[in-house]
């Protein structure tokens, strides 16, 4: 992956880092609210069962009492235990002696003139009859639940069955409604059916309608269900003041967030790392500048010269980005491409003029990296070439310390390379180390071939390349008036704009086809 492309992902983790937090943070704060709502509005439905199975429980219980009595029918003693009966039982309001579904007697009447009951609207599992029924000895207006055996029933207000106090921060009503012929015989507010038979056909536990959250709670076991529901109102009241509690948590996640993501971007937009992507996606070019000899005009060879192209077009400057990657640890990477393209492009044509040479820049850090000699050695097997048509050039700074530089140049040089010391002049200034050096050729500065005609530190170090018996190559001839001068004064070879500017490799070929022999 690209730096570019991990700028993009990072960006967009960056935008992610932003808004997950925050937005997260706003969906706890209604996920909070939520679940407290739900849990209380779950937790009165549950409460009101066991309310419910509560009542029925003690319903069942007075029965089993009743069952007990072996007197006779609706006597005195008969309808005194069946009030003891009802009022032993906290919600049992009254117990009725029934033949064949026609009441007899009761806890309120020792003689019933109630008309017989009509089918049960069900038999429990364990065989207990239930009702829900409006019949009743005293002309009340108002349902009322029974559960029977085949003598017994026992009557139960179904107020009883949803009088629960809620544990919530809100309102809550509930209602009971049989499910055999959608009656509500029990409510603690006006329920609307139309919800009712809408959570009975979607079969859904919970409904928002109107701004009211609904629960259902089915008891099938007893015909019928228990619905709770309270307005939502609180919801987002509660909502709000979660809201104050993880807002602020989810802006300092999102805040340190963008600043570890800020710091990686900063990182990734860093100039190594530009480059390190330049020198893995091969974008660095090799360009070629020919080298001359200043007698006859001849092309001997040529120097390799990367070139850096930016995305507006413009090249960088190879002082820079050859520095940067001095500075960053990049040199072996940057070098090890740049002999890559320089076989690429010109393995063939050097196979084909094998006269000719091309010389390669090393910096210290190659001598360090032990990477250049496997690698020339493979290249020149593959391209089949000679190792002298391969020169390598080091500057001053690369012979700084010679307990390092003086084997390696040594084996370049067993190899078959040819050594330059190139910039001469312009690093450590000292011509005397120049004789413990084991090099072919001193590359004489540009700076010093524009001074030939008026400075005499030149022709000092052409005197003393001549005293060690180095060839020399004059960087940066621009003029015939420099060039006179250097031959004047026994420079073999030389580069510079008045032969050619360096050159992409298909316009480099073609100048050295037509150019072996310019005119001097």
């Amino acid at each position: 992956m690209t730096t570019r492309q991990l700028v993009g992902l990072v960006t967009c983790v960056l935008i992610a880092s932003v808004l997950i937090p925050v937005c997260l943070s706003v969906w706890l704060a209604h996920r909070n609210a939520e679940e407290t709502f739900f849990s209380d509005l779950e937790s009165y439905s549950s409460r009101v069962q066991i309310r419910t199975d509560r009542v029925f429980e003690q319903a069942k219980s007075a029965l089993a009492q009743m069952e007990t009595f072996k007197g006779i029918p609706c006597s005195r003693e008969h309808t005194m235990t069946m009030r003891r009966t009802a009022i032993s039982w906290r919600y049992v309001q009254e117990v009725i002696f029934i033949d064949d579904l026609k009441p007899l007697c009761s806890s309120l009447e020792q003689v019933s003139h109630a008309a017989s009951l009509p089918a049960p609207i069900r038999v429990t599992p364990d065989g207990y009859r239930a009702w829900v029924t409006a019949q009743n000895d005293l002309g009340l207006d108002r349902y009322m639940a029974a559960i029977g055996t085949q003598q017994y029933l026992v009557m139960i207000d179904p107020a009883s069955m949803i009088d629960v106090i809620p544990f919530g921060a809100w309102p809550i009503h509930t209602a009971l409604v049989g499910t055999l012929h959608n009656i509500i015989f029990a409510s603690s507010g006006n329920l609307d059916m139309q919800v009712f038979h809408q959570l009975q056909q979607e079969g859904n536990s919970h409904l928002q309608h109107n701004g009211m959250m609904y629960s259902i709670r089915n008891v099938p076991e007893l015909g019928f269900s228990i619905v709770a529901w309270a307005s939502m109102t609180p919801l987002k009241e509660n909502w709000h003041h979660q809201l104050f509690f993880w807002l602020p948590i989810g802006i300092l996640l999102s805040l340190v967030s963008a600043w570890f993501v800020l710091r990686i971007l900063r990182r990734l937009q860093s100039p190594r790392h530009l480059l390190l992507d330049a020198i893995n996606a091969r974008e660095l070019q090799v360009y070629f500048q020919p080298i001359v000899a200043l007698s006859s005009g001849r092309m001997v060879g040529a120097e390799a010269l990367a070139r850096w192209r930016q995305p507006d077009g413009s090249y960088l400057s190879p002082d820079v980005f050859i520095t940067l990657a001095e500075q960053t640890g990049l040199t072996p990477q940057l070098t090890a491409l740049i002999i890559e393209k320089v076989f690429e492009d010109m393995g063939a044509w050097l196979r084909q003029h094998p006269d000719q040479h091309i010389s390669i820049n090393l910096a210290p850090a190659d001598l360090l990296s032990g990477a250049v000699p496997p690698q020339l050695s493979r290249l020149l097997n593959h391209w089949q070439l000679s190792p002298s048509q391969i020169a390598l050039e080091l500057t001053e700074r690369g012979f700084a310390d010679p307990a390092v530089s003086a084997p390696v140049i040594a084996g370049f040089r067993r190899a078959g390379h040819s050594v330059y010391i190139d910039d001469f002049g312009t690093g450590y200034s000292s011509l005397s180390y120049l004789q413990d050096l084991d090099v072919d050729t001193l590359k004489i500065d540009k700076s010093f071939v524009d001074a030939v005609e008026y400075k005499n530190v030149t022709p000092h170090i052409i005197e003393m390349a001549k005293s060690l018996n180095l060839a020399m190559v004059a960087e940066g001839v621009e003029t015939t008036g420099q060039l006179a001068w250097l031959r004047r004064h026994g420079v073999q070879y030389g580069q510079g704009w008045l032969y050619s500017k360096a050159l992409p490799k298909e316009a480099f070929i073609q100048w050295a086809e037509n150019n072996f022999e310019p005119e001097t």
